[in-house]
């Protein structure tokens, strides 16, 4: 059975924790995207997508996965670890060394859950395009899903694959784009500005949908479901979920400044205080 809404809300409460706790454990990290798309994660993992218990690389028969920007790794760990994935307690060991939850996801020590290494941006989509031509050829009808940053649509090999995937009508593929508007030096229209992102996935002939309110639980499921039903139709689906950079913490919102810094003590202490929940315990 899925989890409620309110249930849902409440692991999003505990992932926060958890990401705070990561990041200033070690003071390194990026909590602020990482804050802003945890809802996001959590009804993927949660609700949207069809898992199978356990973790094997070839993932036929389920749905599948892509982090491509991987700097906001404590989120996906956090969300795989509190999904089944490996023990909550292993969070402690976050970005120390020979550690496998490393600052960016990596394959070579095989944590269950994570299918690439990520986090040089910009290449995530063409894996998982691979990923989801492959399960076509062997008549695997489930789906696969990534997140980018809109930052990240900066990088140029984004839009060879973007066009690729609309050529060869990659129908299974739902690429989620994380629209907060912030990288890590400015705003994204400071750095380089793209214009409407809509637009662009529009020419390429992809299926567009907007999520407006990307920090709500019920607003991303219903967008996520609608999602799916637009698959199979001939054309990969895009989806805008416009977020908050930092969402869930006052100090941290609205500003490009959290997206790779940690809380020091007192910051932590008051971001906890922000984000409290009995529905599960710090590890």
């Amino acid at each position: 059975m899925k989890p409620n809404t309110q249930q849902l809300n409440d692991l999003t409460i505990q992932v926060r924790r958890d990401i705070l706790r990561m990041v200033h454990a070690v003071n390194s990290g990026h909590p602020g995207g990482s804050l802003g798309c945890t809802e996001f994660m959590v009804s993927l993992y949660q609700n949207i997508m069809d898992r199978k218990p356990g973790f094997d690389m070839d993932g036929i028969g389920e749905d599948l996965f892509f982090l491509s920007n991987g700097h906001i790794s404590p989120l996906f760990y956090s969300v795989l670890a509190r999904s089944g994935y490996f023990p909550v307690s292993e969070l402690a060991t976050f970005r120390l060394i020979n550690s496998r939850l490393q600052g960016h996801p990596t394959t070579h020590d095989g944590l269950p859950g994570v299918r690439i290494a990520s986090g040089s941006l910009g290449q995530g989509l063409s894996v998982a395009i691979g990923a989801a031509q492959a399960k076509k050829l062997n008549k695997d009808n489930h789906l696969v899903y990534t997140l980018h940053g809109d930052g990240e649509l900066q990088e140029g090999q984004n839009w060879e694959a973007i066009m690729y995937a609309s050529a060869k009508k990659v129908d299974n593929l739902i690429a989620t784009v994380d629209v907060n508007g912030k990288q890590i030096d400015g705003t994204t229209d400071e750095v380089l500005a793209m214009g409407s992102i809509r637009a662009k996935f529009e020419a390429f002939d992809w299926d567009v949908l907007e999520i407006a309110k990307g920090n709500d639980i019920e607003a991303i499921i219903a967008g996520l479901t609608e999602a799916k039903s637009r698959t199979g139709k001939g054309k990969p689906v895009c989806v805008l979920l416009h977020t908050e950079m930092g969402n869930g913490v006052d100090f941290m919102m609205y500003s490009h400044a959290w997206h790779g810094k940690a809380p020091n003590d007192a910051q932590l202490e008051n971001a906890l205080s922000q984000n409290y929940t009995e529905a599960e315990s710090d590890y």
